[in-house]
């Protein structure tokens, strides 16, 4: 699939278009997809929920502000279904509606601005009204960040604690996570907290599934050339020689042990070396290589 004008990609040349029959695809049923996949989840009011569901998305795109990160499109839809099937079979005795806010709630809320959030929390309290969610229980957790935001010389406020919580919650769902905001924002800091509470709950034995040291990658993409960034044949001798990513990922994902392996590409993002994660950021969970390499 390609599609037309879009940075990092190469246009098909005229002599090769003629050749192919072009197609164009329309939007389809939120609703219906919804609902069918919330019956496989394992929801039996699904009909109802669904039609709440695509409303909410479509009350956002129309209301929220304007911003890049926000997607509202099928792949979200998608995400939070599959987040609240599994929310469904961990907590089976609770009310539907209450695990579907949740998961609305866990897979959205983390990448709103801060206006944007009091209108989501808005939407939900007018789609789903007099619902009320159970806050859930961080104590542990809680105590781990204060002292790990301590040591780091670092002020202990809500805010901190609001968004290392989310992080952790939003890496338990995607593989991939993206922190997205201005220069000086926390972006690292949030990391590092996170990083460090994990560490240290795992070091005073508390059970818990994600409590496990964290092996940290950094790199800039945009500080290397892409050769250096993926890999590139010498073509003179022509060798391969491995890149940055290709050498971190092998690394981690050759680890035996039951611990956290963080690749962190610290750095602007850009359509041209973004594009080669593709199948890294998807389903696949592949980094594909140009000398055929799959990692």
């Amino acid at each position: 699939t390609m599609n037309p004008g879009y940075a990092g990609r190469t246009e098909l040349p005229d002599n090769l278009k003629s050749l192919f029959r072009p197609m164009s695809m329309m939007v389809p049923d939120y609703g219906l997809i919804a609902e069918v996949t919330l019956y496989s989840e394992g929801f039996e009011s699904s009909k109802g929920l669904a039609q709440k569901m695509v409303n909410m998305y479509k009350l956002c795109s129309e209301q929220l502000s304007q911003q890049d990160h926000y997607d509202f499109g099928m792949r979200a839809v998608k995400s939070v279904l599959s987040m609240a099937g599994s929310l469904k079979r961990q907590n089976p005795d609770k009310p539907e509606n209450i695990v579907l806010i949740r998961a609305l709630r866990d897979s959205n809320l983390p990448k709103f601005l801060k206006d944007d959030a009091l209108l989501f929390q808005g939407i939900l309290n007018d789609l789903f009204p007099g619902v009320v969610l159970p806050e859930h229980d961080y104590g542990v957790m809680n105590n781990a960040i204060g002292l790990v935001i301590e040591e780091m010389g670092l002020q202990p406020e809500v805010c901190t604690f609001t968004k290392v919580t989310q992080l952790y919650e939003t890496m338990i769902v995607r593989h991939g996570v993206m922190t997205v905001g201005r220069t000086g924002g926390g972006k690292t800091s949030v990391l590092n907290i996170l990083k460090g509470a994990l560490t240290r709950l795992h070091s005073l034995n508390i059970e818990g599934p994600y409590y496990r040291p964290v092996n940290v990658y950094t790199m800039n993409p945009k500080s290397v050339t892409m050769g250096e960034l993926y890999g590139e044949v010498n073509l003179l001798t022509m060798e391969w020689k491995d890149g940055l990513l290709g050498i971190f990922v092998r690394l981690a994902v050759q680890c035996t042990e039951e611990e956290h392996q963080w690749v962190v590409c610290d750095g602007p993002v850009d359509a041209v070396w973004i594009e080669n994660m593709n199948t890294v950021l998807d389903d696949n969970k592949m980094l594909c290589l140009a000398n055929s390499e799959r990692i």
